[in-house]
């Protein structure tokens, strides 16, 4: 039976953020799980195409994989991919930590997602891949403090039109990133984009920072300034555990 919904629990980490220092690539966005569990033959194979994941990471920032299996449930579909302004070696180090992460997260689950703030993970057993999915995954805006919502339209109409699967820009103390998974195709990836830059602009108009991830792209500014378009930075204040149910349609 062809499979059209699939069930995530999603774990989201949710803080405020302050923008004079740098935070880890290793630092959690958000983790889902599928509620179907695994069988020992899906979990051999899903062992196999973990391995090919890490692997990979050592020598390039993108890459998708299929385990093949004589029973269609017991195919496995992954995907990792590094943010395009990170070293090889930081890249490596994230993956390794995703993966680790999805089995403390979904344990004996078909399919697991993880966002951390250097890199992505997902494996199922649903082909999710060169799918569009522009479901929002995680939203967070930062406190209005009255930035110039004239110079935020500006920067994240900026990274709509540049192009590419990762994209920067900025302007003075206002910072602004884009990135797609590498399975979609330009147009798709554009469209992505352009979905999470207007969601963005409705939702996180003037704010200090504002993220929207969605299945396959996100947005994000920040105007903290500091050393780059990722200026992010560490967590401040008190966190926050938030479990919620999403319908994924990929």
């Amino acid at each position: 039976m062809v499979k059209t919904k699939k069930i995530f629990s999603l774990v989201i980490f949710s803080t405020f953020i302050l923008h004079s220092l740098s935070i880890s690539t290793d630092t959690f966005l958000y983790g889902g799980c599928t509620q179907e569990k695994y069988t020992p033959t899906y979990e051999s194979n899903l062992n196999s195409l973990l391995t090919s994941l890490i692997n990979s990471a050592t020598y390039t920032s993108y890459n998708n994989f299929t385990i093949i299996s004589s029973n269609p449930n017991d195919i496995v579909y992954g995907v990792y991919q590094c943010r395009g302004d990170i070293s090889m070696p930081d890249c490596s180090s994230c993956i390794a930590r995703a993966v680790s992460r999805t089995g403390d997260i979904c344990p004996g689950a078909c399919g697991s997602v993880v966002q951390l703030e250097g890199c992505y993970v997902k494996y199922d057993n649903v082909k999710f891949l060169g799918m569009e999915d522009k479901t929002i995954v995680l939203k967070k805006c930062g406190p209005e403090v009255g930035y110039d919502p004239g110079t935020i339209d500006a920067v994240l109409g900026g990274l709509a039109g540049s192009g590419g699967l990762f994209r920067v820009g900025g302007s003075g103390q206002l910072k602004g990133m884009a990135q797609c998974v590498g399975d979609l195709s330009f147009v798709e990836c554009q469209d992505c984009v352009s979905e999470a830059i207007r969601r963005l602009r409705n939702d996180c108009p003037s704010g200090d920072y504002g993220d929207m991830f969605l299945g396959k792209c996100y947005a994000r500014y920040s105007t903290g300034g500091a050393a780059g378009a990722h200026a992010y930075s560490k967590p401040h204040g008190k966190a926050q555990i938030v479990i919620i149910i999403i319908i994924s349609l990929s």
